[in-house]
């Protein structure tokens, strides 16, 4: 199924609960009187099976929380390399061969044109990975950590009822108090891994983890709600395929903002409602200049490129841009796409069953 196959209903629950979700026993209840009272005729059962179907026809990658994995513990890394034209396939396959590698991705650049996510568990295996990639590949690899974000905030709208995706229904259930621990509990973390791939979609979904865990229904609840307050949750809701809707044109723009008026650029660029992801990292002095990274989608080139503009002209507003002050990179291939090794993560952060 594509974003044209879909009809009015199926637009409406892609478009409202992308996030704001409810975390509460019978959470498709409340979601479906929301979405009554913005003129879409839907009860709680029709909703369960709306969104199971969304799911089965691919335009869903999946239902359910999306976890901030770096509050979960470990960390991730943005790295940059070149690969010769010649060697292309066989760096690769290099880079690829390593589990710690989530994403790559073949980027428009006529020098760094590979572009790969490293996940690991302990921050001091960053280098150490990365002095294997150039030992096998003879490339040297550029290390660009997020300095500073500004946004994530990956939503995919499609023409049609609640087009602003502004039904929020997260306030409801139980307000727990945030937690000071900075590990995770063996129960959490069991959590954790049963989520991180979806929900099940049925009329109770977090009952039905608790039981795959061996837990409460109300503790899955509780502990879901303060997670999305403490930050280890962004968001609870249908997270959609965004190539099956029609955002093909994946622009990685980069600019070279002076460094005095990054804290002003970033919320601002921020607040485009286009831009998924907004970063500050560091530059490569004689290879990468730039400092800034805002990544947009369009459903065509020309949307695309207009997107662009507008990010150049909300920058214009704090700096003189010239067109040697940035880039675009649109991605031409996914060369891996694993995801991110949660459990490792998450068990390097899980406190001991002694609480040592």
């Amino acid at each position: 199924m594509t974003e044209t196959d879909l009809d009015d209903r199926e637009r409406a629950v892609i478009n409202a609960f992308q996030g704001g979700f409810p975390v509460v026993r019978h959470p498709f209840e409340p979601a479906a009187e929301a979405l009554c009272g913005r003129g879409i005729d839907v009860d709680a059962a029709d909703l369960v099976e709306l969104v199971r179907e969304l799911d089965d026809d691919g335009v869903l990658t999946r239902f359910g929380a999306l976890i901030n994995a770096e509050e979960i513990g470990g960390q991730a890394t943005l790295v940059a390399m070149h690969a010769p034209e010649d060697e292309f396939e066989e760096i690769a396959e290099l880079v690829n061969d390593h589990r710690e590698v989530a994403h790559n991705y073949e980027r428009e650049h006529p020098y760094l044109n590979m572009w790969f996510v490293l996940s690991v568990a302990d921050e001091a295996r960053v280098d150490d990975v990365l002095a294997e990639i150039e030992a096998e590949t003879g490339q040297e690899t550029y290390n660009l950590p997020k300095q500073r974000e500004f946004r994530v905030e990956a939503k995919f709208l499609v023409d049609g009822p609640i087009q602003e995706g502004d039904v929020d229904l997260s306030h409801l259930g139980p307000s727990p108090d945030r937690s000071d621990r900075g590990v995770l509990t063996p129960a959490e973390r069991d959590l954790v891994l049963a989520i991180q791939d979806g929900l099940p979609i049925t009329s109770t979904p977090y009952a039905d983890v608790a039981d795959d865990i061996g837990q409460d229904a109300e503790w899955v609840v509780e502990t879901l709600r303060r997670f999305n307050e403490e930050g280890k949750v962004r968001r609870v809701g249908v997270i959609p395929n965004h190539y099956a809707l029609g955002y093909t044109e994946n622009g990685m723009t980069v600019w070279d903002v002076p460094d005095d008026a990054v804290s002003e650029v970033g919320p601002a660029v921020a607040g485009l409602d286009f831009v998924t992801h907004c970063y500050e990292r560091p530059r490569h002095e004689g290879v990468w200049p730039y400092n800034f990274f805002a990544m947009t989608h369009g459903r065509s080139e020309a949307e695309s490129e207009e997107r662009i503009q507008q990010v150049r002209e909300v920058m214009s507003e704090y700096w003189e841009v010239s067109e040697d002050d940035w880039d675009t990179l649109f991605s031409t291939r996914i060369l891996k796409k694993t995801g991110i090794r949660m459990a490792e993560r998450a068990d390097a952060n899980t406190e001991t069953e002694s609480g040592a």
